[in-house]
This record gives C-alpha cells, sequence and structure tokens, in this order.
C-alpha cells in the first residue's frame, strides 16, 4: 500500500461498523495512521456495547456510537436509526468490519457502492455463519477471505479480492480462524487503500480497479 498518489484525491471520510472485538478495525486504523489509507475514521458504530471494538475506537480516539439493536421492535426501526447516524456523518465509504447483523435491502440500497464488507470465506463458498467449520467438513484444500461491495444479497455482491489459506490435515476450526484472520488484516487495509484513492468503483452490479471489470 503506498498514499504516493493520493495527493490529488481528497481525504475519504470512513464509518466502520462492528459488533465485537474489532480486529480488522484495528488494521485499518494501523494502516491509517502508517499513511497507507487516504482517509480517517470518522465514526465507529457498534449494534453492542461493551465489546472491545469500541474501546479500540476510543484508544485510537475516534468517536464511537453504540445502536443496539436489543433496543429496537425490529429490523425496520434498528436500520433506521443507523441510517440516520450514518447520513448525518456523510461517509464516503461504510466498511462493515465483523458487522453481525443482516441488512434489509432498503438499508442498503442507498449505499450500494460505498459499503465494503470483509468475509471468511472464498466466496461464493460458504456465505452466513460457520464459515471454517463448514471448509473442514467439506475437507476443503482450500479456505480463505473475501472483500466485496455490499448488495442487497447475503455475502452476494460483487468480490473485489481474495486471499488463500492452505487447509491442512492437522486443522482445526481454530486454527484456520488464525489463519483467515491474518490475511485478513492485511488484505482489508489494501482494498479501502484502493477506494480512498479513487481506483476502486461500482458499476452496473459489477467492481471495477482502475476502470477495468475484476472477473
Amino acid at each position: 500500500m503506498s498514499s504516493n498518489n493520493t495527493r490529488s484525491v481528497a481525504t475519504k471520510r470512513i464509518i466502520v461498523l462492528i459488533s465485537g472485538s474489532g480486529s480488522n478495525l484495528q488494521a485499518l486504523i494501523d494502516a491509517i495512521e502508517l499513511g497507507a489509507i487516504n482517509g480517517d475514521i470518522v465514526a465507529v458504530i457498534s449494534n453492542k456495547p461493551d465489546v472491545l471494538g469500541l474501546e479500540r475506537a476510543e484508544r485510537a480516539n475516534i468517536p464511537t456510537i453504540v445502536i443496539d439493536h436489543r433496543q429496537f421492535d425490529g429490523r425496520a426501526s434498528f436500520e433506521a436509526e443507523l441510517s440516520k447516524a450514518i447520513n448525518e456523518l456523510k461517509p464516503d465509504l461504510i466498511a462493515l468490519a465483523g458487522f453481525m447483523r443482516i441488512l434489509n435491502s432498503e438499508f442498503v440500497q442507498p449505499y450500494e457502492g460505498k459499503m465494503l464488507n470483509i468475509h471468511p470465506s472464498l466466496l461464493p463458498k460458504y456465505k452466513g455463519l460457520h464459515t471454517h467449520r463448514r471448509a473442514l467438513e467439506n475437507g476443503d484444500k482450500e479456505h480463505g477471505v473475501s472483500v466485496h461491495f455490499v448488495t442487497a444479497e447475503l455475502d452476494g455482491g460483487p468480490v473485489i479480492a481474495q486471499r488463500i489459506v492452505e487447509v491442512e490435515d492437522s486443522d482445526t476450526e481454530q486454527s484456520l480462524q488464525q489463519k483467515v484472520q491474518r490475511q485478513e488484516h492485511q488484505l482489508y487495509p489494501e482494498v479501502v487503500a484502493r477506494f480512498c484513492n479513487d481506483r476502486l468503483d461500482y458499476r452496473d452490479g459489477k467492481a471495477f480497479i482502475d476502470g477495468k471489470p475484476i472477473q
């Protein structure tokens, strides 16, 4: 990752949505502090209080917002409050980093093209939860991580980049998760950096890098 090409590009406003420990949030914070991402995290929003990711944000002097989904009478009212908070901050990019809520198409649509997610599988394989367990149960020799644009389909938006890890006979769900997370912490900042350098684009349901469609 390099900031050499960012001089003529406006610094991007980034919101990160989390639900837990925020290890990918930390990877983004570290990359920004190193000057590798031409952006600033203007807020971290969590749907759960008292999670480690909020502490990571506070240590980095990033404003935090908690919108506890359990305090709402349904998904629609929760998402209305989440949309309100996001829109007030006017982000250029919304990065989902372990955000464990399924989002309605009505919520997602206004943000298509500026919302990214990182998912612990080689999409389109293993959408949803328990990806490491499913890879082991199916005897996969390769597993990995994907970064994709968020669309109305769960984990179904166009894939931007992937990293592969080898699955060994000795791997457990925990060891495989650790392997994948090491790749996540490298890949997500790289993709976010491309977005913030105006190298990454979304058009007609497809992802483009430097104007070329990503296959």
